[in-house]
């Protein structure tokens, strides 16, 4: 019923149309979180290997650093699906994935890498999770308008990361 009334009243006024991407138009994107989520998955992954060999059976030592490492990587894992998925939802538009077709597919490949990231310990996958990551950092900056560069990440697992040159 208001929206009719309103709808009317705007055919005489002409009210000006509000537009943004989310309720809160902040403007604030960046696929860095995402970025580290993906790093932090590898290097829990690396300490997690760090202990095999050791004696779990006698040690509550080892227990302990193991179920934290697990615990940081799934967490990690989950940010890394949550910051896409707030970037592709609020941010991305349809003409960005007409221009970057590999887009949604990426996002998928993302999400499902992610998913994967918490149920097993493969370093190659959470390598594949840090590539595909990158290609989607690279893509968001492009969008933008701004160039990037990659370099090694200055902390273990000092694996390559997209940065955008400011």
């Amino acid at each position: 019923m208001f929206h009719k009334i309103f709808k009317s009243i705007d055919q005489v006024i002409k009210f000006d149309t509000a537009k943004a991407h989310c309720d809160i138009p902040c403007g604030i994107y960046d696929p860095h979180h995402a970025q580290l989520g993906a790093l932090t998955v590898i290097r829990m992954i690396d300490l997690m290997k760090g202990l095999e060999g050791e004696h779990p059976e006698k040690d509550a030592n080892w227990h302990n650093s193991m179920s934290r490492y697990i615990a940081v990587k799934e967490e990690h894992a989950e940010m890394v699906k949550h910051e896409v998925r707030v970037i592709w939802g609020d941010f991305m538009k349809p003409e960005h994935a007409e221009k970057f077709p590999e887009l949604l597919p990426l996002v998928d490949k993302i999400m499902k890498l992610g998913s994967k990231a918490r149920q097993t310990a493969d370093r190659q996958m959470a390598l594949d999770l840090l590539t595909a990551v990158n290609r989607f950092a690279e893509i968001f900056w492009e969008i933008k308008g701004i160039p990037t560069k990659k370099a090694k990440a200055p902390y273990a697992p000092a694996e390559e990361v997209v940065y955008p040159v400011l």
